[in-house]
């Protein structure tokens, strides 16, 4: 359906150099206006907490935020926020030098307070809201904030950004520029939502045909018998179990403080970190590197094929990866994983969708101590149990776990790419509308 109304789009019959870099060439009688023309600052500080809407700008949108419950600011603290009506744009200009990937622009549709650390703006002729803001947030796509002012900025402020050279079409132009674009650009966000929405359906297949297969085997009308696992109620009654320290040989680096920044190499060992497991899979990408003789120093975490990872500490405890090669040569980790190998009685592959099932994620949830930072022991997991089918029908359960997860990552991966096109799409027609070169009157 955009597709279709994107090729009923036709272009303007005379442009013209508008003079400004990131924008080019414009219909002929567009105008080219400075920033402050056509916007005011809003400096409505919210004194005697007049007003308790708490908004927030994230991800280019303007939410509500709860006042009652806001990240430990005290109600004193929204004395100095801004007050902002429907129709406002706020500009989140901080951080410039650390953060690429945020969207900046964001259009208020009530009232409401924000942080005063955030620049907002408000249309001289509010019939110019919300084509100023698809403009703006053009202009944020192109990551256009970034290269003003001059060096290595922490943030930009009004007085340099009122300076910024935009175009205005007639009012007529307008109108229909924000009809066209809140029609297109709804359409791609609910498929957007309903990829994402199907992405999260298959993860959730996905760990169910693992969860179940690696508890009760290929056989459905094998007899069972109870458990000692706890959330397992039963399993094949040929099956065994096993503490999962006496079946494995785990290890990490201890006693060593790490490495600063300045003693990575370029030419070296990779050296993983949980930063490198994505969705359970080992991304031999952005990775550092470290000397012999730091590789050295724990041989023991030298890694091997058959071995598996655990990540152990921080937010993602709990995601694991095998190693089924070493596509970069000898390589070892962080203190972040443990290494764990398994003894003859295991095949590392069964093992490895055993950690990524709920029974296992479970555990680690309740085994997980620490303040702070969660942190899973060596002692913890020594209360781990694993069920123990015989060897052959271990390797049997993964290799149709590994035909199955196959099949819906790369249904996951078709649907990342759709998503990806479409985000490029709607940016690609937010910015060729609003700078005139599509036509949509």
């Amino acid at each position: 359906m955009v597709v279709g109304k994107m090729s009923e789009i036709t272009s303007y019959e005379k442009m013209k150099d508008s003079g400004i870099e990131w924008i080019g060439s414009v219909p002929s009688d567009w105008r080219v206006h400075t920033l402050y023309q056509l916007v005011t600052q809003v400096k409505e500080k919210n004194s005697n907490l007049q007003e308790k809407n708490l908004l927030s700008l994230s991800y280019g949108k303007i939410k509500r935020k709860d006042i009652d419950s806001p990240d430990g600011l005290l109600p004193a603290s929204f004395d100095g926020y801004n007050i902002i009506e429907n129709g406002d744009i706020v500009l989140r200009l901080t951080d410039l030098q650390n953060d690429h990937t945020s969207l900046r622009v964001g259009l208020a549709t009530e009232r409401g307070i924000i942080t005063s650390a955030y620049t907002t703006l408000r249309p001289i002729d509010t019939s110019n809201s919300k084509y100023l803001f698809y403009l703006l947030h053009a202009f944020d796509l192109k990551k256009g904030f970034y290269g003003m002012g001059s060096g290595v900025r922490q943030g930009l402020n009004y007085a340099e950004v009122k300076e910024l050279r935009i175009v205005l079409p007639s009012q007529k132009e307008q109108d229909a520029i924000v009809y066209f674009l809140d029609d297109q650009c709804s359409e791609i966000d609910l498929a957007i939502d309903e990829a994402k929405s199907s992405i999260q359906d298959y993860k959730t297949l996905k760990a169910n045909i693992i969860s179940t297969t690696v508890l009760s085997g290929l056989d459905g009308d094998v007899g069972k018998r109870k458990c000692r696992i706890e959330w397992v109620p039963s399993i094949p009654s040929h099956w065994d179990t096993a503490r999962f320290v006496y079946k494995n040989w785990i290890r990490s680096r201890l006693g060593w403080k790490g490495l600063k920044a300045e003693e990575y190499v370029e030419d070296g060992y990779p050296f993983l970190s949980a930063f490198n497991i994505n969705n359970n899979y080992l991304c031999w990408e952005q990775l550092n590197y470290i000397t012999q003789e730091r590789y050295d120093e724990s041989p023991e975490i030298k890694l091997r094929v058959g071995d598996i990872l655990l990540v152990k500490d921080g937010a993602g405890i709990g995601k694991c990866a095998r190693i089924d090669s070493l596509p970069l040569g000898e390589s070892t980790v962080n203190g972040s994983l443990a290494v764990i190998t398994p003894n003859e009685d295991l095949d590392y592959r069964y093992e490895y969708y055993y950690l990524q099932c709920n029974v296992f994620q479970n555990i680690i949830a309740r085994l997980r101590n620490g303040m702070g930072v969660p942190h899973l022991t060596q002692e913890a997991m020594k209360e781990i149990v694993i069920p123990l089918p015989p060897r052959e029908e271990q390797e049997q359960i993964a290799n149709f776990l590994d035909t199955e997860c196959r099949k819906i990552d790369e249904i996951i991966e078709l649907k990342n790419l759709l998503i990806i096109e479409l985000e490029m799409y709607k940016r690609s027609l937010i910015f060729e509308t609003v700078t005139g070169k599509r036509k949509v009157v």
